[in-house]
């Protein structure tokens, strides 16, 4: 299987890289390929320009046509050969690091990651990629951030972005509290991750 792989933090010592890295193994380890992404140090632009945006009466191929940026092209091109995908990063204010957000508003756009004839119609996912895991690091308690928050995340990614888009198969980790945890639970938490890579993606037998 072949897995876009992204990680959305600004710190390269962070834990959330720390988590893609384990990722990342337990996927070469599983005979998997990956095309690796970290949003932060390749100075990813988040801001949608103008001539991107997919405006009424355009049709989708002339507003893909417009996006002249290499930088696009290569992750629209990457997520679309893609049949996994991993995204870690942490949960700041309930929502993925701006960096994220707005990687979703130019690379998941109209006629790469899902078609919608009309705006009260069902959308149509373009995606090959039919597996996702996201992983998450917070500092939220898991009560306070489904009963007070109502998991916010959860509905981004579970019910709104990769349903969208013809994600047939999702699972999200999230491990925390990350500050103040010791280096055993890490450890512990890591292992997770590998095994749920294992879980979600499986051997590759090609």
């Amino acid at each position: 299987m072949h897995i876009f792989s992204i990680v959305a933090h600004p710190r390269s010592n962070s834990f959330c890289h720390a988590i893609s890295d384990a990722a990342q193994s337990a996927l070469a380890t599983a005979g998997h390929t990956v095309e690796h992404h970290d949003l932060y140090a390749e100075g990813f632009d988040p801001c949608l320009k103008p001539d991107e945006a997919y405006t009424i009466g355009d049709t989708f191929e002339a507003t893909l046509a417009r996006a002249a940026d290499p930088v696009l092209k290569r992750h629209r091109e990457g997520v679309g050969k893609a049949q996994g995908l991993l995204v870690v990063h942490p949960n700041w204010w309930g929502k993925p690091p701006a960096i994220l957000a707005g990687w979703m508003d130019r690379i998941l756009v109209p006629g790469v990651a899902y078609r919608l004839e009309t705006a009260d119609g069902l959308p149509e996912g373009l995606l090959a990629m039919k597996h996702a895991l996201i992983v998450n690091t917070s500092d939220t308690d898991a009560e306070r951030e489904a009963n007070d928050l109502g998991d916010p995340l959860e509905l981004i990614w579970g019910r709104c972005v990769l349903p969208y888009c013809g994600v047939e198969h999702y699972k999200r980790l999230i491990f925390r509290p990350v500050n103040g945890s010791s280096p055993e639970v890490r450890k512990k938490w890591l292992e997770d991750t590998q095994t749920r890579c294992h879980a979600s993606f499986g051997q590759n037998v090609e």
